[in-house]
């Protein structure tokens, strides 16, 4: 079911949310069609009240068992669920198999079982029925299917199959299309277009804030989720994008901020709880950041994905307090859970280092090396390693080698020369230090403003890193 949001804010339907929760709260199951029965049913569902959705849809179906929108709520259900069995059996109850929403069920029961060009056949041919009037409208349920299943490819085709269509809702399903293929900057340029035909659309600033983070935009992405927090102030979505615009930007303290509103609004989001105790991990207020973190562990108690990150988390705060057993009870912990432990491995030998155990810390970093095969990203977290436990010379030393090697190898790797300036820094290697800042202003400026950007004011561009230096330097 799609959110109706302009419906659900229209009179007539806030007409009939009041008189059906009137008619509940003295007991009585009021006589509706089953239409505006499942329109209340998909109300509740998309504003979290999922027990009142299925009261209604329950009575729904004991007035109408054979009607098509209630058994495709049904379906819906079970297929989120993986019941596959459920779904037919509740596609088999409704009564009118013309119906088009009874094909999409059916299309859509094939895409959730992975049979996605079965799904595509039976579009296709259902598709020779459809009238012309009615094309239109049946190619954006197509591709919307696909969509909703992350499919954008073949959602992409169906779009194509369109004879003209100028309007908006087809603008953002395309919009929506390109964002899940990747292509971010066609995502942005449509979502551009539908804010000039309707500015103050949270929703459009929202998705455009997306298009942009995916794509790195990091200043734009503020921008854009500060116009749909200007619009709405407690809107979800949008304090996140600037959160996390602002994290990306390294701003931690201005991003747990606003990590911090948006807690106030979805106080048991254990994303956000991560997010706040990684802001105060990057600030270095790591005892702050324990509890923080603790709580979304609790809270992620089935979310395999994300569990390893928080005990990683947690591991560099206990780390941090030379707590070393407990730090890597978090570190295993996370390993266990992990099917790609590469990563854990160096933070393993990170956390060993900062704890004046060497010797383990070269074990751990040496068994990272050979399960990714040497991988340049490896090697490079493994120096900034180095570095950031004060091995700054240990660091110069083995940049050197790294950058002869890598480059070589991948003439294309545009990572750390701005770590290589900063251990040149430390070293007073003038001359050395501002060959690596230019090579990292060149390369790589985003990396250059996370490393170096303290060395200047925040007025200053990676662009203007040179001559800025040059000019102090040379006072």
């Amino acid at each position: 079911m799609q959110y109706n949001e302009d419906y659900f804010e229209s009179e007539d339907f806030k007409e009939l949310l009041e008189s059906y929760e009137a008619a509940m709260q003295v007991g009585e199951q009021p006589f509706l069609d089953s239409d505006d029965l499942v329109d209340l049913a998909d109300y509740y569902n998309n504003i979290g009240e999922n027990d009142k959705a299925v009261e209604v849809v329950e009575h729904a179906l004991e007035l109408y068992p054979d009607a098509t929108l209630p058994n495709v709520f049904k379906a819906r259900q079970a297929l989120m669920e993986n019941d596959f069995k459920t779904a037919r059996h509740y596609a088999d109850a409704i009564g009118d198999k013309n119906d088009p929403d009874y094909h999409y069920l059916i299309a859509e029961i094939m895409i959730a079982e992975k049979h996605v060009e079965k799904a595509d056949r039976y579009l296709r041919d259902y598709s020779k029925s459809v009238e012309e009037d009615e094309w239109e409208d049946f190619i954006k349920d197509c591709a919307n299917l696909y969509v909703d299943y992350g499919v954008n490819d073949k959602a992409y085709q169906w779009m194509m199959r369109s004879k003209g269509d100028d309007s908006s809702d087809f603008k953002e399903l395309m919009a929506r299309t390109l964002f899940g293929l990747g292509k971010y900057k066609d995502s942005e340029r449509i979502f551009n277009e539908l804010i000039d035909r309707d500015p103050y659309s949270v929703n459009y600033w929202n998705a455009l804030a997306s298009a942009q983070l995916m794509d790195e935009d990091y200043s734009n992405a503020i921008t854009s989720s500060e116009y749909a927090i200007a619009i709405d102030p407690n809107d979800p979505e949008g304090l996140s994008s600037k959160a996390q615009g602002l994290f990306r930007l390294g701003n931690y303290e201005e991003s747990l901020e606003f990590f911090r509103r948006l807690e106030k609004i979805v106080p048991d989001d254990y994303i956000v709880l991560l997010n706040e105790g990684i802001c105060l991990v990057n600030m270095n207020r790591h005892q702050e950041a324990i509890p923080y973190l603790e709580k979304a562990l609790e809270l992620a108690d089935e979310d395999a994905e994300l569990k390893p990150q928080v005990y990683q988390e947690l591991a560099f705060c206990y780390g941090s307090k030379k707590e070393l057993t407990k730090a890597l009870e978090m570190i295993d912990a996370a390993i266990k859970l992990s099917s790609d432990t590469t990563d854990l491995l160096v933070i393993r030998g990170h956390i060993l280092l900062g704890c004046d155990r060497a010797d383990e810390a070269e074990k751990s970093f040496k068994k990272a090396l050979r399960k990714s095969d040497n991988a340049p990203a490896i090697m490079l977290r493994i120096i900034v390693s180095l570095y950031d436990n004060r091995y700054v010379n240990s660091s110069y030393e083995m940049f050197k080698d790294f950058f002869e090697v890598v480059r070589e190898l991948e003439p294309d790797f545009n990572k750390g020369d701005a770590y290589m300036a900063l251990c040149c820094w430390d070293l007073r290697k003038k001359d050395e230090f501002m060959e690596y800042l230019q090579k990292s202003v060149e390369r790589n400026p985003r990396e250059a403003k996370l490393v170096l950007g303290f060395l200047f004011p925040p007025s200053v561009e990676p662009s203007e890193y040179v001559t800025y230096m040059e000019q102090q330097l040379n006072k």
